[in-house]
């Protein structure tokens, strides 16, 4: 099942977003993580806040677990201060109809 996630880093910037993107090796309005069906991210009054789509909550944990986990520790970037998961019931994709 599909799932979304928010997650809130109080105290980060779109510069700390920027970094960790680039150290992954993805592009802005490129291709992202396996697994993952929608991604984007704002700044916020307090901080940045991103919100994904995943194919399942196991391909996002993994995800965590591997890439995001271990390289936001390595550049010493801010834990979400909240995150939110939800059960998808629909989503849509760029198209024409």
């Amino acid at each position: 099942m599909a799932i979304g996630v928010v997650m809130d880093f109080a105290g980060g910037t779109l510069q700390h977003y920027d970094q960790l993107i680039a150290r992954m090796g993805f592009a802005a309005y490129g291709a992202g993580a396996t697994g993952g069906l929608f991604h984007w991210v704002a700044q916020t009054e307090d901080g940045v806040r991103v919100t994904d789509v995943w194919e399942s909550r196991e391909a996002c944990d993994a995800f965590v677990d591997r890439r995001l986990g271990p390289l936001s520790a390595e550049l010493g970037l801010p834990r979400p201060s909240n995150v939110t998961y939800y059960e998808v019931h629909n989503f849509l994709t760029a198209g024409e109809i």
